[in-house]
């Protein structure tokens, strides 16, 4: 038997990284604990003398190339991805690697498909930010919802969630866009993204069932802006979260999330419904399923996975909708999500 395939995950120690460490683990593949702190990562990896541990930092090329040697991928799970994203994916183009990373941030993601997207080409190999609950799962219910189409008019991703209980780094994360944005907001809108100060508005949503109809947030702008645009002609891309969930987030004291069960998932639930508008009809689809932190990690290690066996529609820089087939890729989720997806076109000959 060969040696297994080992995946390096940037940021293993973090409250994502080690959901996407469990997941590999649970998949059978090797991690490679990595990230800033070795004495975290040494902790982390035990007295398991097979997980391999090799600190780097943003800031020192030589440390990053280091952790990927002999690799077959790696998946970013450390943010803020302002500041990681760009030096890992260096490093991983360099090395010639796929890269996964499992960014929100709106802009992070976005220099990552303008500023790479000729390198990776080049390399001949895959890069897939957002690979996450927010970017990656609305991405592929959009692209799923839609079919064969490639063009929509209005895309929009209603987030219902049954509370937000923020780890560190989506609040540092949630700082480093603020100041980034000079506190503006941010939409997609035009065809194009567009940053202004507008007064945030409050609609009411019809989820389904058992959610029912929710107050949401409108123009609760997440990384869906960012990936549905990237392979789809669509002039207008809105996302709405759930008004007790963006309060949560805002308020300075709500805890961060608590584990519920023996893997560290939370109880809280969410439940994600795509709407979207093409050419005078409408497509939809949804997905629920628990903890969005947790979920994230069969996302990306699902993407990585497909790459490594060749499963992806292209190269390059590719949002999970362009890089995977959406509802095959979605059914393979489960038991992590339920998900409700228009029926198969059967084509006639």
């Amino acid at each position: 038997m060969g040696t297994p395939q080992r995946v390096v995950v940037y940021g293993a120690t973090g409250h994502t990284g080690r959901f996407v460490v469990a997941e590999l683990r649970r998949r059978g593949v090797a991690p490679v604990l990595s990230g800033r702190d070795g004495a975290r990562l040494a902790r982390l990896a035990g007295q398991d003398d097979e997980t391999v541990v090799r600190p780097a930092t943003p800031d020192d090329p030589g440390s990053l190339d280091r952790a990927l040697a002999g690799a077959a991928a790696v998946v970013n799970c450390a943010g803020p991805f302002a500041v990681t994203a760009a030096p890992v994916v260096g490093a991983a183009l360099r090395a010639g690697l796929p890269y996964v990373d499992v960014a929100a941030e709106i802009e992070a993601s976005l220099s990552t498909f303008t500023d790479h997207a000729v390198a990776a080409r080049d390399a001949g190999t895959v890069v897939v930010p957002s690979m996450a609950f927010f970017g990656g799962l609305g991405d592929l219910l959009v692209t799923a919802a839609l079919g064969d189409r490639t063009a929509a008019d209005e895309v929009h991703v209603a987030y219902g969630l049954s509370g937000w209980h923020p780890t560190p780094g989506t609040r540092t994360a949630g700082q480093v866009s603020h100041e980034r944005r000079a506190g503006r907001r941010v939409r997609f809108t035009g065809g194009a993204l567009e940053y202004h100060d507008d007064v945030v508005a409050q609609r009411r949503w019809t989820f389904p069932e058992p959610l029912g109809r929710r107050a949401v947030v409108a123009g609760f702008t997440m990384a869906d802006v960012v990936t549905v645009p990237s392979h789809l002609d669509v002039a207008e891309v809105v996302t709405y979260m759930a008004v007790d969930a963006a309060r949560d987030l805002a308020g300075p004291d709500t805890p961060g999330p608590e584990a519920a069960d023996a893997s560290g998932r939370s109880d809280q639930t969410f439940t994600v419904d795509v709407l979207v508008r093409a050419g005078g009809t409408e497509h939809r689809a949804s997905a629920r399923g628990r903890d969005i932190y947790a979920v994230t990690a069969p996302l990306a290690v699902e993407a990585v996975q497909r790459i490594l066996d060749g499963r992806t529609r292209s190269t390059g820089v590719v949002s999970a909708g362009a890089a995977f087939d959406a509802p095959d890729f979605l059914r393979a989720l489960a038991p992590h999500l339920s998900v409700e997806l228009p029926p198969v076109a059967v084509r006639r000959t």
